[in-house]
């Protein structure tokens, strides 16, 4: 036996009464493994036992989508249609990062299956949700002349929010959740990240989330964990959900990461439009912050971080760039100095899968389950990625109320 024969993976046999006719094991998992039929039990016993049923591999090649003549072609041949399937799945996003003052950058490959999973719930909605429509927000905001106050309440009007209503917001948790009901009722989705319960772990990678294409349901997926700039993580996730709002309305589909303690000279025209929505210019100037504490109160009644209002104050000329780098640099110090909370409570698992998802997703696709058009088991492997099993969806139903 020759080395390259040594190393070969064994063949998955396909049974047929009697018969088993081999085939490929590497043809095997590049087919299924790259589609959502690979989250099915039967595909993992097919690798366990080294062989399947011809009844099951029909079953798990139907619901990946996949042409059954495809897992006895060549293996060069398979992947040159996977590396086609992924390309055109894949262009809901651009490959390069949006970056603002971060040199950061995303590789595509460390968020490519939380990617392909958030797609592939926007195309379960629009298959089984016919109530959706054109979406309002997609491309609202085309022109670069307009003025960027013009801009931003253009934005906050569309997505029917103003500005004394957050400002009302007790806290920036609930000013957060606001902003999430009224996107999420405009068609544009919001998954958060949820360690665990998503298709890829996020570890070592910092960046700020992501907005994916389409038409009806555009998808904005805000990452969780450090990301470098030590602000408080509440205030912070509001300024890159507005923000990431802007790239949605300015047709920008990419992974975002942006540094906010950044006091670059030109973040950008998306930059300054969020914020204007969240720190308009004439309030800015009423309360004319100046000082660290300044920089807090007014914090705290725009529901962003301190750093977010000194970087906008001195975006505004209110302070100058010398001033602005030392604050930011007290207000890191003083968060990173701050006690580290300790473990936290488990998340329920209904929690988790709605808070990954999204509200609205969930709401949508249980109805698509009440009336028949999704079987409870694929709910099960679709929607809730096998966390949650049939028994649980009424939990789940329970959790979006």
């Amino acid at each position: 036996m020759s080395a390259t024969e040594a190393s070969s993976p064994m063949p998955i046999e396909v049974l047929l009464g009697h018969d088993a006719v081999p085939i490929d094991k590497e043809v095997f998992t590049a087919l299924l493994g790259n589609s959502v039929a690979g989250t099915y039990k039967g595909y993992e016993r097919a690798l366990e036992a080294g062989s399947i049923k011809l009844a099951d591999l029909v079953y798990l090649a139907r619901k990946g989508d996949i042409p059954y003549s495809l897992f006895f072609a060549p293996l060069s041949l398979v992947r040159e249609q996977v590396h086609k399937k992924t390309e055109k799945l894949l262009a809901g996003i651009s490959r390069d990062t949006f970056s603002i003052g971060s040199r950061a950058k995303v590789e595509l490959r460390n968020v490519e299956l939380i990617v392909k999973d958030l797609i592939r719930k926007q195309q379960l909605l629009r298959k089984h949700d016919p109530s959706l429509k054109r979406n309002q927000i997609v491309g609202l905001l085309r022109d670069d002349t307009s003025p960027v106050h013009v801009d931003a309440a253009r934005l906050m009007s569309a997505i029917g929010i103003s500005h004394d209503e957050l400002r009302a917001c007790r806290t920036k948790e609930k000013a957060l959740d606001v902003v999430i009901e009224r996107l999420e009722a405009n068609q544009v989705l919001v998954s958060r990240s949820v360690q665990h319960y998503m298709p890829q772990r996020l570890t070592h990678v910092k960046f700020s989330g992501m907005t994916i294409r389409d038409n009806k349901v555009p998808y904005i997926f805000l990452a969780g964990g450090d990301h470098g700039d030590d602000q408080e993580p509440a205030g912070r996730t509001i300024f890159t959900l507005v923000l990431m709002t802007v790239l949605v309305a300015r047709r920008i589909f990419a992974p975002m990461t942006w540094d906010g303690g950044s006091t670059q000279t030109d973040p950008g025209r998306e930059y300054d439009i969020a914020g204007s929505m969240l720190m308009p210019t004439e309030r800015m100037k009423e309360l004319d912050p100046s000082s660290i504490d300044d920089m807090k109160a007014a914090s705290d009644e725009f529901k962003v971080t301190p750093s977010a209002v000194t970087v906008r104050a001195m975006r505004l000329g209110m302070i100058s760039g010398e001033t602005a780098s030392n604050h930011l640099s007290q207000l890191r110090g003083e968060f990173m100095s701050l006690p580290k909370g300790g473990p936290r409570s488990p998340i329920r698992p209904e929690n988790a899968v709605r808070k990954y998802n999204g509200r609205q997703l969930t709401i949508r696709m249980l109805h698509a389950l009440d009336s028949g058009d999704i079987s409870a088991g694929d709910f099960c492997r679709s929607i809730c990625l096998n966390h949650l099993k049939p028994a649980r969806i009424e939990d789940l139903r329970r959790a979006v109320e």
